[in-house]
């Protein structure tokens, strides 16, 4: 396969989910990610502790000791370099790896990259196309640049938890982190945004986006709705879509479902193939609008005829003809066969563990899922990558020793 990013070199100064997610698809996408990791302390036993990625520690499922499963789900394809730049020394490493890359990534605290010589004026007279890539909590210019945040906080603040889950409940956050990976999307949409324009015209820069501006903007429509209408979008029963009907959660005989008719052909359709053309007539769900002041009446009905059969019948009878889905478990989501038969499942080959099952790039080129590595061990290229710096081995040990890789 010809990648589309073979050649570049991002340096990443990255943690835990966001950015590590973001950085991932430029390394499926063929790029040589360096993720840069603190090397941790050498205790009186000689053992280094408490370095690498936080997300090495995240149980509850390890391959070996801080080499956790979580920390696989962000970083393949990656490779893995032990640096303190805190120091001198670690500083003057960075700056040769920034002379011969191309983008330097991180997902650090608002106040940091300044303070690491992460951000474009610290680099841009050692390389001025370098691309200063920067994800933080609340963004690097404002009173609240130094304020941790994560995924949740964020759900929090921008809305999600009052939207989500039933009229009358407690709030609810997203049952996944939806807000970092959304995050880190965005985050490397604009990394290979100011890349183009880098490789047009020789100028790099700094491009930014943090977890609280991702969260919001996705607020989309519900949000112009209320600037411009005072329409504040509120929880509705079954997750059913706001404005068209039926469009929700039914249950079937054996379990619950998600029936979708957005546009009026698929309601003219679902009635006829259930054998309900009644519905159709009915003056009470002539149109969307009629049905959306009649859902709960329309409910009633559609559930009495759902119940009847198993959510197997459904899916064939619809399936390909209104939008339909079986609300699976997560497991049995991932064992849906449909995966294997997409290529989206797929596994690697892990120091630990032969075979460690992994999901596949979503993006494709050519008709192909780009290939995966396993994530790297802590400090795996920490050798190889320093002396194509330049260093020898006696450098190597040295800065090793006095711990800055």
């Amino acid at each position: 396969m010809h990648f589309p990013l073979k050649g570049f070199r991002v340096i990443s100064a990255e943690q835990y989910g966001a950015g590590p997610y973001g950085t991932m698809f430029l390394a499926q996408m063929g790029a040589e990610v360096i993720k840069i990791e603190p090397p941790g302390k050498v205790g009186e036993d000689g053992k280094r502790r408490g370095g690498g990625d936080t997300a090495r520690m995240v149980g509850p499922h390890f391959l070996r000791e801080n080499e956790s499963v979580y920390f696989n789900a962000f970083n393949l394809n990656k490779r893995s370099l032990t640096l303190d730049l805190r120091t001198d020394e670690g500083q003057e490493v960075l700056h040769k790896l920034a002379e011969r890359s191309d983008a330097v990534a991180n997902n650090m605290r608002g106040d940091l990259p300044a303070k690491l010589g992460l951000d474009y004026a610290s680099l841009s007279a050692i390389n001025p196309a370098i691309v200063c890539a920067h994800l933080s909590a609340y963004g690097r210019d404002n009173e609240r640049a130094k304020w941790p945040g994560y995924d949740y906080l964020m759900q929090a603040e921008a809305g999600y938890c009052q939207m989500t889950g039933e009229p009358g409940g407690d709030p609810q956050r997203m049952g996944l982190s939806m807000v970092d990976f959304i995050t880190g999307t965005i985050f490397c949409i604009g990394l290979l945004g100011a890349l183009v324009d880098a490789q047009r015209t020789g100028k790099g820069r700094d491009v930014d986006t943090d977890l609280l501006s991702a969260a919001v903007h996705q607020t989309s429509y519900p949000a112009l709705w209320y600037m411009n209408n005072g329409d504040e979008t509120a929880r509705t029963p079954r997750s059913a879509h706001p404005t068209a009907t039926p469009s929700q959660m039914f249950k079937a005989s054996d379990g619950w479902m998600f029936v979708m008719c957005q546009l009026p052909k698929f309601w003219d359709i679902l009635t006829t193939r259930m054998g309900r053309e009644d519905l159709k007539d009915d003056p009470r769900f002539a149109t969307n609008p009629d049905r959306l002041a009649n859902r709960d009446a329309l409910t009633v009905l559609l559930d009495e005829e759902f119940a009847k059969q198993p959510m197997a019948y459904w899916q064939d009878l619809l399936a390909g003809h209104v939008p339909v889905a079986p609300v699976y478990e997560l497991g049995a989501a991932l064992d849906n066969p449909w995966l294997r038969t997409i290529g989206l499942r797929d596994e690697v080959e892990h120091p630990d563990k032969a075979d460690l099952q992994i999901l596949a790039s979503p993006l494709k080129f050519d008709g192909q899922r780009p290939p995966n590595r396993a994530a790297p061990l802590l400090g795996a290229d920490s050798d190889a990558i320093l002396e194509d710096l330049g260093y020898d081995p006696d450098a190597i040990a040295k800065m090793r020793a006095s711990g800055i890789v």
